[in-house]
């Protein structure tokens, strides 16, 4: 039987055997998973190593979770959306188990109960649990040690987030979140290569700049232009797969790449990206009156063979993208399809 404790303030008092069953949100990125909120997902699935802990930790002010078989673990694990998941595995191996949780946990760590003699189990776990913190206790182990574990897990947790933030912020541009320059040229530099190495793969390119972006800047307060940008950062994080990147080259110009992608769904990127972003024309916070929005791009594509160099394919966006912009905008242009005397 599976159930949720919320410890009262008096210690001694007992569990609550009964889950919620909806979601509990996670704490927000930058808050620090104290013993006062963390959340501790039980699972006893061999049925008799942890009914002492779970009692222990909910006197602790711990908030619980129990569960007593892997696949109702699986489920709570996006139901209750545990910081720690304490696992008494099944069999003495518990490579299943720990592989089952390692798709299913997502940011939550894991600290497994074992024996002492158990000299795989560190060997099991770190193959299993390949990303992320997670620790070991014994089974004969103290209750102190277990919540000693606990402390520390989560503060390396917190030492990995924190790692993480500033990681990202420093590749990551502040108002669209999307690449910085640099990062955005080692992706593309990867790309690159990687489609030279297969040729069966293709990449596409596309650099964007909105239109009369200056204008806009003038007619309005600086706050509007920056709304608008990061409102078209939005709409280009919304359009990419897990695979593409984008990135922000500078004011209000970005950049699209495309792995494994020819020219015909390349040009459907580019025409929903052009949509999109049209799409934002009308009311901004502090303008005067509705803002007109809208976009010119400009794209390449590369197959391993018909370009030269990664500065071509880059040269040819850019040509493209010009060629757009002289059109009168809001549109995307394809660097083959130009005439010869555009160039």
């Amino acid at each position: 039987m599976d159930g949720i404790a919320r410890a009262p303030p008096p210690l001694g008092i007992a569990l609550r055997m009964a889950c919620d069953p909806a979601p509990v949100p996670r704490p927000a990125i930058g808050t620090s998973m104290t013993q006062e909120t963390a959340r501790i997902l039980v699972a006893d699935h061999r049925g008799t190593g942890l009914e002492g802990r779970a009692a222990y930790l909910a006197a602790r002010s711990y908030e619980l979770c129990r569960t007593n078989s892997l696949r109702t673990t699986v489920r709570q694990v996006e139901a209750f959306r545990p910081g720690v998941i304490l696992l008494e595995p099944l069999t003495h191996a518990g490579a299943e188990e720990l592989e089952a949780l390692e798709l299913a946990r997502g940011p939550a760590l894991v600290l497994i109960q074992c024996d002492r003699d158990d000299l795989g189990a560190p060997l099991r776990a770190g193959r299993a649990l390949a990303l992320g913190a997670w620790d070991l206790v014994f089974r004969d182990a103290s209750d102190e040690e277990l919540e000693l574990r606990l402390a520390r897990l989560l503060a390396r947790a917190r030492e990995l987030q924190e790692m993480g933030e500033l990681r990202h912020s420093a590749s990551h541009d502040d108002r669209t979140d999307l690449l910085r320059p640099m990062a955005f040229q080692a992706r593309l530099v990867e790309h690159f290569a990687a489609t030279q190495r297969h040729e069966d793969l293709e990449l596409a390119l596309a650099l964007i700049d909105l239109d009369k972006f200056g204008a806009i800047n003038k007619r309005h307060d600086h706050t509007v232009g920056d709304i608008l940008i990061a409102r078209v950062g939005e709409v280009i994080r919304r359009s990419l797969r897990t695979e593409d990147a984008a990135g922000r080259l500078g004011g209000d110009e970005f950049a699209v790449l495309l792995p494994y992608t020819g020219k015909i769904n390349a040009a459907r990127v580019v025409n929903r990206l052009r949509t999109e972003i049209a799409k934002l024309s009308g009311h901004i916070e502090g303008a005067r009156e509705d803002v007109p929005v809208s976009a010119s791009i400009g794209f390449e594509t590369f197959d391993g063979r018909d370009l030269d160099s990664l500065d071509t394919l880059r040269r040819h966006a850019e040509v493209a993208l010009r060629l757009a912009k002289r059109r009168g905008g809001d549109q995307g242009v394809y660097y083959r399809n130009m005439p010869a005397e555009a160039e």
